[in-house]
């Protein structure tokens, strides 16, 4: 059966009812609620703005696990790939932006915390936060979706499709957690080794685009193959629209990953200069005060009991 023409309204107008992602998506957002609202009960404060990157966040994942875009990602080459930088780019920088491990560590109990503290040191944490590994497992996921029978494997298989979701997500996850640095890590990165590292990983998406948009054949060829789709572009025009979103997006979102480190290090340095500040200044209060001490009074003594009066 031919599927309607896919437009801006499909986005709304043909959800796709994906139980796993519901339940986790509102797993996640009721589990970061309740550490808001434990924190308050502690008299501490959370910072409303990661509340709301946080939320937003999960709002991403749902655009793109159950709205449209997930009817059509199978469909439209071109509307994967808006998915990819959905779950794979956009999302995880907003989830990261909202510190969920701080949340869960300033709102857990201390055997929790502990529990928490412990795993986060565990040596499979520390090997999956290497720079190298994390940079690796980053850029290779982008080519080897494409570039392998995975991805055909994963239009045709329902299962193969959402552990390809789950990719998306944690890698991207993995990355903006290290990079962005408001969470807690086994290896913990400078700034400049932090803006370095997205540096590092800036061009891959546009290399996947131009390599995407560049070639001749199909990818997935067999299966859109046998898509009914009358209306649209041909796929191999698709194809190359596709890669046109992830160099372009892809690139979009890696130049707002450097502005927010770049300003979280500006910020850093404003810190270090007002301590720093702070340390060399003369404590003029304390001295002065102990001046005062050592001073005898200049005020008169007061006569010895029945001398002077009359």
């Amino acid at each position: 059966m031919e599927p309607p023409p896919f437009s801006a309204a499909s986005v709304v107008a043909d959800p796709v009812l994906d139980v796993t992602a519901v339940l986790l998506i509102i797993g996640g957002g009721a589990g970061y609620v309740s550490g808001v609202v434990r924190l308050r009960r502690k008299g501490r404060r959370w910072n409303p703005w990661r509340t709301a990157s946080f939320s937003v966040g999960l709002a991403v994942v749902a655009l793109g696990t159950v709205s449209g875009i997930a009817a059509y990602d199978t469909v439209l080459f071109s509307v994967h790939t808006v998915q990819h930088v959905l779950l794979g780019m956009m999302a995880p920088i907003l989830v990261a932006l909202g510190a969920p491990v701080t949340l869960a560590l300033q709102a857990s109990s201390r055997p929790t915390q502990g529990n928490i503290l412990h795993a986060l040191h565990s040596r499979p944490v520390a090997y999956l936060t290497h720079p190298v590994v994390v940079l690796a497992v980053y850029v290779g996921m982008q080519f080897v979706v494409y570039f392998s029978p995975l991805f055909e494997l994963a239009l045709g298989n329902d299962v193969v499709h959402a552990w390809l979701h789950v990719v998306y997500i944690s890698a991207g996850l993995l990355f903006c957690w290290l990079v962005l640095g408001l969470d807690p890590t086994t290896t913990r990165l400078s700034h400049p080794a932090r803006l370095g590292l997205l540096l590092l990983a800036m061009p891959v998406h546009a290399m996947l685009g131009v390599a995407i948009m560049s070639r001749a054949s199909l990818l997935g060829g067999a299966w859109y193959a046998t898509v009914e789709r009358s209306w649209g572009a041909s796929p191999l025009s698709d194809q190359r629209t596709g890669g046109g979103i992830l160099w372009v997006a892809g690139t979009m979102l890696g130049f707002l990953a450097v502005g927010i480190v770049l300003t979280q290090w500006l910020r850093h340095e404003e810190r270090q200069a007002i301590r720093l500040d702070r340390a060399e200044q003369p404590p003029d209060e304390p001295v002065r005060l102990g001046r005062a001490a050592e001073q005898p009074s200049r005020r008169p003594p007061s006569p010895p009991e029945g001398v002077g009066r009359p």
